[in-house]
């Protein structure tokens, strides 16, 4: 005798669980086994951060002048 079963809810969660689990493991194998680049730690047109801190200009304060101009242009064009 024949019986016709389904699948209930846990088993069809179970299944997606595991197929999604599957893809994760071959997506993390295959980036593991991908060949790695090769890093330039130097660059000749970036200068470290240290040297780009120490050339930069003091840090000057704007007056009160140059604030309210700032802002009065700001409106007009509002």
């Amino acid at each position: 005798m024949r019986t016709h079963t389904t699948i209930s809810g846990s088993e069809l969660l179970l299944g997606m669980i595991a197929i999604r689990l599957a893809a994760l493991v071959v997506v993390g194998w295959s980036l593991a086994l991908l060949p790695r680049q090769a890093r330039n730690v130097e660059l000749a047109c970036t200068p470290s951060v240290a040297a780009a801190i120490e050339t930069q200009a003091p840090v000057k304060t704007v007056g009160p002048r140059l604030v309210d101009a700032a802002f009065d242009d700001m409106l007009r064009h509002d």
